[in-house]
Parts: C-alpha cells; sequence; structure tokens
C-alpha cells in the first residue's frame, strides 16, 4: 500500500521537476551567449583600434623615430666628420695627464740625460703631452691603390711653463696603398727604427730618447713592397729618402755657419715576418743609413747598420727592440755628438747601442713593461765632457679603467757617463691618466 503511494506521488510531481532542470539549463546557456557576445566586442573594438594605428600616422611614434635617428646621427658625428673633398675624416687623439718627480740630477719634465751638475728636485704636473690627430681615407686611384693618411700634433713645443705650450706637429703621413705595394710620403721616426717601448711618461720625445732609440720626426719619401712566401709568412722590403738634422750635432760656435741644417739620407729595411696559432708572431729585420755631414767644407760619413725584431710567442707575451751599430748618429735623433773637430779637423764618433722591451699583458686591461737602452760611444773619439755612455733603465704598469681610459705608474733610472768626470745618475717617478678618443 505504501509503495503505491509513493509512486503515484512520483508520476504527479515529475512534470514539475522536469520543467525546473530545464529552466536551469536555459538560464546557464543564455549567460554564456552574453559573455561569448562580450568578448567578441572586445576583439573587435582591439582590432579596430591596432588598423586605425597602422592605418594614420601619429605624431607621437613619428617623434619617437626623429629621436632615434638624432641619436644615431650624434653617434656617428662624434667619430667621424667629412672633410670638404667629401671623404670621411676621423679625430683621434689623447688627453693626457702626468703627475711627475725627478732627483737633483734631472731636468725637465723628463730628462734623457743625468745632468753633469746637480740642481734642485723637480715635481710637478703637466697635460702638454696630450696628442691630437687626424686620420683620413682618400679616394682609389689607378691600379686599385687607396689613400689614407694621419695627422698627429701635441703641445711640447715652448717651455715646462703651463702659460707657455705650443702646438707642433709630431708626425704626417701620406700613403698610397696596392696590394703589394705602397708608397708614402711625410714626417716619421727613421726607417731604421720603427718601434719603441710602451709608454705614457715619455711621449713628447720617443721613450728612450738617447738611450738606444732613434727617434726624431723627419720628412721623408718611403717605398715598400711586400712578397708573401706562404699564407702564414713574408717579407717587406722597405727604402727611403730621409732628411737628417744636421742641427742635433753640437759644433763649436765657429763652425756653426758652415754647418749644413739638413741633408739627404738613404736608408733601407728588409724584414721577415711568420704567424703562427694563438696570436703568435716573429718579426726580424736589418737596416742600414746613409748620409754625410757637411761643415767646415768637410763632409762627415753618417753610416748606420740595424738589427730590431718582435717576437711574441704566445699572446700574453712580446719581446722587441733595435741594436744598432756605425757613426755618427747624431742627426737621427740620439745623443748630441755625431762628430767632433779635432784640431781644426772633424772626425765622426762611432757608436752602438739598442733598447730591449719586455711586455706581459695578462689580460686586455692590465699589462707590464720592462725596458732598458743605452747609447755607448766611443770614448777615444770624443773630447773631456762629452757623454761616453747613457744608460736608461725602467718599467711601468698600465691599467685600461675603462675602455678609453689608461691609467699608468712608471720608474725609471738614467745613468751617464761623462767624459772625464765619471757618472751621473737620476731616477725618474711619473703617474699618467689617458683619455683617448
Amino acid at each position: 500500500m505504501r509503495n503505491s503511494v509513493i509512486v503515484c506521488w512520483l508520476w504527479l510531481a515529475a512534470p514539475a521537476l522536469a520543467q525546473d532542470r530545464l529552466e536551469e539549463i536555459l538560464a546557464r546557456i543564455e549567460k554564456l551567449e552574453a559573455e561569448n557576445r562580450a568578448l567578441r566586442r572586445e576583439v573587435d573594438e582591439l582590432r579596430n583600434a591596432l588598423n586605425a594605428r597602422a592605418a594614420e600616422p601619429q605624431p607621437q611614434r613619428l617623434a619617437e623615430r626623429l629621436e632615434v635617428q638624432e641619436v644615431r646621427t650624434a653617434e656617428l658625428a662624434q667619430v667621424k666628420v667629412q672633410a670638404a673633398s667629401r671623404f670621411p675624416v676621423e679625430l683621434t687623439g689623447m688627453v693626457l695627464f702626468n703627475l711627475f718627480s725627478n732627483g737633483a740630477y734631472g731636468a725637465g719634465q723628463y730628462p734623457t740625460t743625468a745632468a753633469l751638475a746637480p740642481g734642485p728636485r723637480i715635481a710637478g704636473g703637466s697635460f702638454r703631452q696630450s696628442i691630437v690627430g687626424l686620420r683620413f681615407h682618400g679616394p682609389e686611384v689607378a691600379g686599385g691603390g687607396k689613400v689614407s693618411g694621419l695627422f698627429q700634433a701635441d703641445f711640447w713645443a715652448g717651455s715646462d711653463s703651463s702659460l707657455n705650450h705650443l702646438f707642433r706637429i709630431r708626425t704626417a703621413m701620406v700613403t698610397t696603398e696596392w696590394k703589394r705595394f705602397s708608397i708614402s710620403a711625410g714626417q716619421d721616426k727613421p726607417l731604421i727604427s720603427p718601434r719603441e717601448p710602451d709608454s705614457l711618461a715619455q711621449v713628447g720625445v720617443s721613450p728612450l730618447t738617447g738611450a738606444g732609440n732613434p727617434w726624431l720626426w723627419q720628412p721623408q719619401l718611403r717605398l715598400e713592397e711586400r712578397l708573401p712566401l706562404s699564407p702564414s709568412s713574408g717579407l717587406r722590403l722597405q727604402g727611403a729618402l730621409f732628411q737628417t738634422s744636421e742641427s742635433r750635432t753640437l759644433v763649436p760656435d765657429n763652425y756653426v755657419s758652415s754647418t749644413a741644417p739638413a741633408r739627404p739620407g738613404y736608408q733601407g729595411r728588409f724584414e721577415f715576418w711568420k704567424d703562427g696559432a694563438e696570436e703568435r708572431r716573429v718579426e726580424i729585420a736589418a737596416g742600414f743609413h746613409a748620409s754625410s755631414s757637411r761643415s767646415a767644407g768637410y763632409a762627415i760619413p753618417s753610416r748606420i747598420f740595424s738589427t730590431d725584431w718582435m717576437i711574441r710567442p704566445w699572446r700574453a707575451l712580446e719581446l722587441s727592440g733595435l741594436f744598432f751599430n756605425g757613426q755618427n748618429i747624431a742627426p737621427l735623433g740620439a745623443l748630441r755628438q755625431g762628430f767632433v773637430f779635432h784640431e781644426g779637423t772633424p772626425r765622426a764618433v762611432r757608436t752602438r747601442g739598442g733598447y730591449a722591451q719586455l711586455a706581459w699583458r695578462p689580460t686586455g686591461r692590465l699589462s707590464f713593461n720592462a725596458f732598458s737602452g743605452q747609447q755607448d760611444d766611443r770614448n777615444a773619439d770624443l773630447l773631456p765632457g762629452r757623454i761616453g755612455k747613457n744608460l736608461a733603465l725602467g718599467g711601468n704598469i698600465m691599467f685600461r679603467v675603462a675602455p678609453n681610459i689608461l691609467v699608468s705608474l712608471e720608474s725609471a733610472s738614467i745613468r751617464t757617463q761623462y767624459i772625464g768626470s765619471g757618472y751621473r745618475k737620476v731616477m725618474h717617478h711619473d703617474l699618467a691618466v689617458a683619455y683617448l678618443f
């Protein structure tokens, strides 16, 4: 009886339950459709906005592009200017500050010899070794040759006074280069002395001036031919017509007017080079210089034979240097005693010397350089009071604080032997900060 009642109740309530369930499902479907319509409207609005931005130029976007272009133009202007001939010219050089001190036998910012008599100790600071240069690239010429050049000047001329620094030309060279041949004209070091030690303390003249490094920047005309022997080795054959500076030689006052101020010199250099793995490289060269000084109606020969080298057994270590032997080397930028007068007759001073540098560069930022050089003139050819030997020994540490900022700490000892007076010694210390541009 009870079961019959339950079945009857269910049969009567079923239509009402089905109706409620159906309404709930329909409500959910309608809610989902409303959400879909809202999402579709948002997507359409976003699409229309993107299409409108792409179709219509906006002042803000144009301003952004203009700003980027101006920045790029400014960056190019920092490294390159254009000459009137419309060929690119690069500004190069460095602002160099030196803080230095010398011992009692030292004169000037960086003494090249120890003085014969002591004086006051000198200390100070200077910007006069700063360099300003221009590097330019010219047109192509017949045969596929390319013209390039470099001009450098500094403020070393004048005096040690901070308000009396004069602008002067250091080096200048114009080169036309083909695949295996080049011709250059300008002012540079002697062809037989192409290398020099690394230093930020002695820049106004080449490091080790008067102590084994003939350095004088003089007008010259150069020819060079490059002969490959293999993909990793070759020869460089070089010749130069060089203008000597005869005023470098000290002569008695009564012979000054009869001494020619400059003479033509002839130089040659023959280099063998070879590359190896991991930046290994060897360069060895032999050279010569020939000219004649003219004084008091006499011709005094200048004959120099040289050997220079650069050996890099691996990337971080490098040995370089020069050796020379001959007579009358003063016109190339050495001790100023190329010849002397003895009983009214000039005679050339025989000489030999050179220098060597060992450089260790453990990283791209840090380098250690040790160097030594000397010029040893024949004592028998000299008069009392002249320099028989000048020896320099020094070293420095260079650290690259930033890609274009260098800091260097250097110390050097110069020992000078005077005929009849013995040795004099001076110590030099220098802290240098260089901003390269």
